[in-house]
């Protein structure tokens, strides 16, 4: 298996995992060739390999089809990707998840960045604009460079940019960024200008890089892709090519398990001072025992008052978004870590951990201990 291994990054990592679940459950033998092409040149006299993952070269596209290897490529951006079966993440779906999710938030201006020479972010980008068309609204969009880190001048290249594209916005704005390290240039730079993330700017970026979504102050919201579904995926697709399986006609595509929701985008954007500041006590109050009473009394408006408020502006009441902003802390916290179950409903606003099963049952449809399970092994079926 060949598949330019960059261990840090899970693109690369959970890839490989997940052709390694599937190579163990069928007692494969699995070798990892950072040059599977020059292994192909130099073997003369055997076949070295039965198949081949990848992130494919055309030079293996070509050597693999002359010794009759099937390939399996997962780099979308392959230059050989039309001539080969392909497993990718369905990034139509992402794309569109993106938009769908700060349109929820009430944002009316967007902007993206993404990168030159990176299909995958093109095919983002593309649902990203056309969902936000349907629903009315036009987008501000530039690239940088698909390796900024190459040299100096790229990266002045990129930050000048940035600041380019940042003078067109106005605010409040969603963001759509590709990566997430572009998601922290952006966040430093909207800091610089005295901007709040995500009250004046609200970010989506990058495939939920933890350390890079979580290491720095505002957390980054991002899209989980479930890239072990994809590795695992790659090994089934290989195996029936293996057993004299036609190829499929079209890449074979993967949901994405689902947003990640952080700090960055964890707000709604209103045109209505009294329910911005309601929004905000909710969201530093929740995990204290309040109600909808409290929060009236935090804003000076009667109840009935701020509920006719929510009602125009989030069509929910009050009580709803308390329990809203719970389920999603609650979910960052099972997602993210090993704490008990009792500790995070304590700690989110549910009190006991009986609170908490019985909201994410009636909500969701699932327990947090299957929500956990799920989001910690993208494997794991429902």
């Amino acid at each position: 298996m060949k598949l330019a291994l960059d261990w840090p990054y899970k693109r690369h990592s959970a890839i490989f995992a997940g052709t390694q679940q599937y190579a163990q459950e069928h007692d494969w033998q699995l070798s990892v060739d950072e040059y599977v092409e020059d292994t192909l040149v130099r073997s003369t006299k055997t076949v070295p390999y039965d198949g081949v993952i990848a992130r494919a070269s055309s030079k293996l596209a070509i050597r693999a089809a002359r010794m009759n290897i099937p390939v399996v490529n997962v780099w979308t951006s392959s230059p050989a990707w039309k001539r080969l079966p392909n497993v990718f993440a369905d990034y139509a779906i992402i794309g569109r998840l993106r938009a769908e999710h700060l349109l929820s938030r009430g944002l009316r201006r967007f902007a993206a960045l993404t990168a030159e020479e990176n299909r995958a972010e093109d095919l983002e980008l593309e649902a990203f604009i056309a969902t936000l068309a349907e629903a009315g609204f036009s987008c501000v969009t530039t690239k940088v460079s698909l390796d900024p880190n190459s040299s100096v001048k790229e990266w002045r290249k990129m930050e000048r940019t940035i600041a380019t594209w940042m003078k067109s916005w106005e605010l409040p704005i969603g963001v759509y960024i590709g990566a997430e390290t572009e998601g922290r240039i952006v966040a430093q730079a909207c800091r610089n200008q005295g901007w709040r993330v995500p009250e004046d700017v609200a970010i989506i970026a990058g495939r939920n890089e933890v350390t890079l979504c979580e290491g720095l102050r505002p957390t980054l919201s991002s899209v989980e892709l479930g890239y072990e579904r994809i590795g695992y995926e790659a090994a089934s697709l290989l195996d029936r090519l293996m057993n004299g399986e036609a190829p499929p006609t079209e890449p074979i595509l993967i949901p994405p398990s689902g947003l990640v929701v952080r700090e960055s985008t964890d707000f709604f954007a209103v045109d209505d001072d009294i329910m911005t500041a309601a929004l905000k006590f909710i969201a530093t109050n929740c995990h204290r025992e309040i109600g909808q009473d409290d929060v009236a009394r935090a804003v000076s408006s009667e109840t009935s008052t701020l509920q006719r408020r929510f009602k125009k502006y989030l069509n929910r009441p009050i009580a709803t978004e308390i329990r809203r902003v719970r389920i999603e802390r609650a979910k960052r916290e099972l997602a993210q870590g090993t704490r008990s179950m009792a500790q995070i409903a304590r700690d989110v606003g549910f009190g006991e951990a009986m609170r908490m099963y019985e909201v994410f049952r009636r909500e969701l449809g699932i327990t947090p201990s299957q929500y956990r399970r799920e989001r910690q092994d993208p494997n794991k079926k429902r």
